[in-house]
C-alpha cells in the first residue's frame, strides 16, 4: 500500500514475508499466489508492499543472474506488489524448528554478513518500482552481545565502511539510491537507539541508518517522542520502521499472569524480557532487569522476582503480538505505545521515515485459538494486520493512494 503523507512524501506500507518459510526461488514465487495476492484482494488495494525476506542462497543466485531478478520482478508487477524493503536481517533458517540465537549468525565481524547485504543491495537496486524515491535494508544490530570486545567493534566499522562504499558505487552505477537500516533489538551488542547513536558514531551517515522496531523498543521501555529525535540530533536517519507490538505484563507475579504467560513460551524463537521501573527526565527506565528468553524469566536457574523491596515492575517481552489481536487480559500488547510511536514517526508536520513494514513472523507460534489454520486464514490474518495499521494512518491524517 502506499500512502501520501501531508508533507509530499510517499509513505510505503509492506508486511515481511518471513513469516514464510522459503529458501528458493520458485517457492518465493509460489508464495505469491499463496498469500500476498490474497491479502491485496483481501485489502482491496491497487498495490500491495512487501517487505521480501531472502534467504542468503536465494540473495546470492539473483544477486549473480539478472534473468532471475526479471523473472521475480515480473511475477510481483503482474500481481500488483511492489518491493520497496528487504529484511536482511535472519540469513537463512528463520522458520526452522529452533532459530533462537543462530538468527544473530553471521554477525558484522564475518565477511558472509557483508557478502549477504550486498547482495540484497543489488537485487534491490532491480527490484525497485520506476517511481520509488529509495530502497530500504534492515539489518542485525551487528550481534548478540557476547562476545563482543573491542576488537570485534572494529571488524564491524570496517565491515560498514565496505557495505557503504557498496552502496554508494551501486548507486552511481544504478541511479537507485539504497540505504542499509541497523535494528536494535534487546540482548545485541546495539539494544537501544542510545547505544546505536554510540556504536555508529563516526560512520556513513547517507545510507546508514536506523530500522526501529517498535516492538523492540516497547520491549527496552524506550519513549519515541525521546529516541527519534536523539536519532536525529545524531545525524542518523530512520530508514524504515518495523510496525510490531510487544506482551505487556502489568503484574507478573500474579500466578494466573504467568499461567497465561506460559503459553507464549515457546522453542522456535527468543524471546527477551525486561522488567522496567518509573521513568527518568529523559524517558529512560534506567537499569533494566533483564532475562534472554521468557523461560528464562519464567522458572529458569534465576527467574525474574519481584524488585527489592518487593517492588512489583511491569514486564515487556519480545514478542511480535498480531497488530489487530491483543491478548486476552491478564496479558495485553504495547499497541497504545506502538500508535504513540507511529504519531512521532508519520503524525507530524513531516514524515520521519517513509517505509513501514509490519513485521509480525510469529503467526506460527502465537497461541491455538490465534494461530491460523491454513494458508486463506494466514492470507486473512496478514490484512487485518495491514488494514488496522491502515485506518491507524489515515487517522493520523495520512490517504491512501494505492
Amino acid at each position: 500500500m502506499r500512502l501520501l503523507h501531508a508533507d509530499g512524501q510517499t509513505v510505503h506500507v509492506a508486511y515481511c514475508t518471513n513469516v514464510h518459510p522459503g529458501e528458493d526461488l520458485d517457492t518465493i514465487i509460489g508464495q505469491l499466489d499463496r498469500f500476498a495476492l490474497p491479502v491485496r484482494r483481501h485489502l482491496g488495494s491497487h498495490v500491495l508492499g512487501l517487505g521480501l525476506w531472502l534467504s542468503s542462497p536465494v540473495a546470492r543466485e539473483l544477486a549473480g543472474d539478472p534473468r532471475q531478478v526479471d523473472r521475480l520482478r515480473t511475477a510481483l508487477d503482474s500481481r500488483g506488489l511492489e518491493v520497496v524493503t528487504l529484511n536482511g536481517f535472519p540469513y537463512r533458517g528463520f522458520q526452522e524448528e529452533v532459530v533462537k540465537h543462530r538468527v544473530y549468525r553471521p554477525d558484522w565481524t564475518e565477511p558472509a554478513r557483508l557478502a549477504y547485504t550486498t547482495d540484497l543491495a543489488d537485487v534491490l537496486a532491480q527490484l525497485l518500482p520506476d517511481d520509488a524515491a529509495r530502497g530500504s535494508i534492515s539489518t542485525l544490530p551487528l550481534g548478540w552481545r557476547h562476545p563482543w570486545f573491542g576488537d570485534r567493534q572494529v571488524l564491524a566499522a570496517e565491515q560498514f565502511d565496505r557495505l557503504a562504499d557498496h552502496l554508494h558505487a551501486l548507486g552511481d552505477r544504478t541511479g537507485r539510491e539504497i540505504r542499509v537500516a541497523v535494528e536494535p533489538e534487546p540482548g545485541c551488542v546495539i539494544e537501544t537507539t542510545t547505544q546505536l547513536v554510540e556504536r555508529m558514531t563516526g560512520w556513513d551517515e547517507d545510507v546508514l541508518g536506523v530500522c526501529l522496531d517498535l516492538c523492540h523498543l516497547a520491549v527496552g521501555f524506550e519513549d519515541a517522542a525521546v529516541a527519534v529525535p536523539r536519532l536525529a540530533a545524531a545525524g542518523r536517519q530512520v530508514v524504515k520502521a518495523q510496525v510490531s507490538a510487544a506482551l505487556h505484563v502489568e503484574h507478573p507475579d500474579d500466578p494466573a499472569t504467568r499461567e497465561a504467560l506460559a503459553a507464549f513460551d515457546e522453542d522456535r524463537f527468543l524471546h527477551q524480557v525486561r522488567a522496567g521501573g518509573s521513568p527518568a527526565a529523559d524517558g529512560t527506565h534506567g537499569q533494566l532487569r533483564a532475562r534472554d528468553d521468557l523461560g528464562d524469566a519464567l522458572r529458569g536457574r534465576r527467574p525474574l522476582e519481584p524488585a527489592p523491596g518487593g517492588v512489583e515492575q511491569p514486564w515487556r517481552v519480545h514478542f511480535h503480538v498480531p497488530l489487530d489481536h491483543a491478548p486476552e487480559p491478564p496479558l495485553a500488547a504495547t499497541t497504545s505505545d506502538l500508535r504513540e510511536s507511529l504519531a512521532v514517526l508519520v503524525g507530524g508536520d513531516t514524515a520521519r521515515t517513509d517505509h513501514l513494514e509490519v513485521e509480525t513472523y510469529t503467526w506460527s507460534v502465537v497461541p491455538e485459538g490465534v494461530r491460523p489454520t491454513d494458508d486463506a486464514a494466514l492470507a486473512t490474518s496478514i490484512a487485518g494486520e495491514l488494514a488496522w495499521l491502515r485506518d491507524t494512518l489515515i487517522d493520523l491524517g495520512l490517504k491512501e493512494t494505492a
